[in-house]
């Protein structure tokens, strides 16, 4: 027996998934001199990322938004995994579960060709911290909520 280095090329697909596995059939270590090597299996992790999680293959979110933008609407703006810039408006009224589904902005599939999933936004609602006495008077003549 000898010990015999070699380099072995994975090409990644965009798409795998967790636990994906590679395997280089006798590439192994041999255990016996008169049996053949063993496969060389390679199993992949996915590394958390700062600002999407994975689901399948959508993409998911999360875009703080203040309480005034949840009311008046605003013009969000993403960066994708491959440093494209996305626009998304939200001109309804944004409630806690809501949320914007953009298509085909997910990862590829790497069983089919061309086919993404989704990237969806969803809301964390940054309250103010306080409101002056004034600033929710005027608040409750516009809910028309006047004692």
């Amino acid at each position: 027996m000898k010990i015999v280095d070699e380099i072995l090329k994975i090409d990644v697909v965009p798409g795998w998934k967790k636990d994906t596995i590679i395997t280089f059939p006798g590439k192994g270590n041999q255990v016996q001199r008169k049996s053949a090597a063993a496969d060389l299996i390679i199993g992949v992790e996915e590394k958390p990322h700062a600002i999407f999680k994975r689901e399948g293959n959508d993409l998911i979110t999360t875009h703080k938004i203040s309480l005034s933008e949840v009311l008046t609407g605003k013009t969000i703006k993403v960066t994708t995994l491959d440093r494209r810039e996305i626009e998304a408006s939200v001109t309804e009224i944004v409630e806690p579960d809501n949320e914007i589904v953009i298509q085909d902005e997910g990862m590829p599939s790497a069983n089919r060709p061309g086919e993404k999933g989704n990237l969806i936004i969803k809301f964390d609602i940054v309250f103010p911290s306080q409101l002056s006495t004034l600033q929710k008077c005027q608040l409750r003549k516009i809910f028309n909520e006047v004692d």
